[in-house]
């Protein structure tokens, strides 16, 4: 028999998909943290004997990825490297009766809002004073801000309501609190996050009220960038825009979810818009808010897209000229509504088309950046890295859109700080740039 460890618990956390698992997983570290377990995020060495795996199961790419961790802790478990492994996130909310009986060696499987569960199996305790504490992931100067959780849409290929069950908005007061918290700490951005930002204050105040909540984190002392992700069109609140327009800390920056540019295939993923009214949308905002970079996602391959849908698409992407765009490959997902239709669309042709949108994008975003050449851009600095600096300008979210490349000889910049800088030369997804 194996003798019981005397070594005291370490925790590695390990987090897969969206930012919303970063931010979940920031909570965790915390809770731990302020129980005096020591705890680390995504750590390479070898002297932590507990695992945390926070996963996705968002599309079929991404439940791969996070099965293939959980093996590969689960083998490490086997030749003693860990002594428990721990899943949670959004594959273990969806599939941990199926996955149990399979991978053996996991300790306990938790769901999305298992946390006060998960600290309990840790041997911690849910510190409620802690609400909103985190141990940032991130570089200190910027943080994914979460202000929802679920979802109400029916959108027709979409499982999160199943993995993150049914919207519920974070009081605005709490937000305000939390966001002080992380200015007094260092963090300069906040980029706010939901599965849909637009339904944000509906269950608590009756309306929404996103517009309020954005004046009221704008007021907050040291947070100089704020920016918006994952917007659904549908309904979109204009107020929105004209505290955006108004206040000079909110980035010209919006991160909306089209899907699609068919208004047949828009019908068939049940998004509540058409063709026509997605570019009345896109013209009123780029009306309302003079230079903002609208940022789009869209999905190739959906059961029943003809070539004449996708044809359609492309034609729309043209007259749209997104500031940003990405395009992933349909992923047929068991209980959502497009299940019940055929997956008739080769995966072949999926790729073809997704690669289609994204080389028209290519030549749209060269276009738009090479019109930035010769001028002024406030940027945030986010590291040094092989003699040269890597920034954002307001337009830029990270990981996702454009690097502003600085040669760290041409002038000593602070990472975390805010420069001036002018473009010199433009790339598809790179810009490079001198201080002024």
């Amino acid at each position: 028999m194996k003798a019981k460890t005397l070594r005291p618990t370490k925790v590695n956390v390990v987090t897969l998909g969206c930012s919303k698992n970063v931010v979940d997983s920031e909570v965790l570290m915390a809770q731990l943290r302020a129980n005096h377990i020591a705890v680390d995020h995504e750590a390479k060495g070898s002297d932590h004997n507990v695992v945390v795996i926070n996963t996705c199961g968002f599309i079929e790419n991404a439940k791969q990825e996070s099965i293939d961790t959980i093996l590969a802790y689960a083998e490490a478990k086997d030749k003693g490297l860990v002594e428990k492994v721990y899943v949670t996130g959004c594959l273990s909310q969806r599939y941990a009766p199926e996955l149990k009986d399979g991978i053996p060696q996991v300790d306990a499987w938790f769901g999305t809002r298992d946390l006060p569960k998960l600290l309990k199996t840790l041997n911690a305790d849910y510190k409620h004073e802690l609400v909103g504490e985190r141990l940032l992931t991130t570089p200190g100067h910027f943080a994914y801000f979460k202000v929802s959780e679920g979802c109400d849409r029916k959108c027709s290929f979409c499982a999160i309501p199943l993995m993150r069950g049914g919207h519920i908005s974070v009081p605005m007061e709490d937000l305000v609190k939390q966001a002080g918290k992380l200015a007094a700490n260092g963090t300069k951005e906040l980029i706010l996050i939901a599965q849909d930002l637009t339904y944000y204050g509906l269950d608590l105040y009756g309306k929404r009220n996103l517009a309020e909540l954005l004046a009221r984190l704008s007021d907050v002392d040291g947070i100089d960038w704020i920016r918006l992700h994952y917007a659904f069109p549908s309904g979109f609140p204009m107020e929105v825009l004209d505290v955006m327009r108004d206040r000079p800390n909110i980035c010209k920056y919006l991160d909306m979810p089209l899907q699609h540019g068919s208004t047949n295939m828009l019908k068939r993923m049940r998004r509540g818009i058409t063709q026509e009214k997605t570019e009345a949308l896109v013209a009123a905002v780029r009306d309302k808010v003079p230079g903002i970079a609208i940022r789009t996602t869209l999905i190739a391959g959906f059961p029943g897209e003809t070539q004449a849908d996708h044809e359609d698409s492309l034609r729309w992407i043209e007259r749209m000229r997104f500031d940003r765009l990405g395009c992933f490959t349909y992923s047929h997902e068991e209980d959502t509504h497009a299940f019940t239709m055929e997956d008739d669309v080769p995966a072949e042709v999926k790729q073809q088309r997704a690669s289609e949108v994204m080389e028209l994008q290519g030549g749209i975003s060269f276009e738009l950046n090479q019109a930035k050449v010769g001028k002024v851009f406030k940027v945030l600095v986010d590291k040094a890295e092989g003699g040269r600096y890597y920034a954002r300008t307001e337009h830029d979210s990270p990981e996702v859109d454009n690097d502003v490349l600085i040669p760290i000889s041409a002038g000593h910049l602070r990472i975390g700080d805010f420069a001036d800088v002018r473009i010199t030369e433009a790339r598809e997804h790179e810009l490079d740039a001198v201080p002024v």
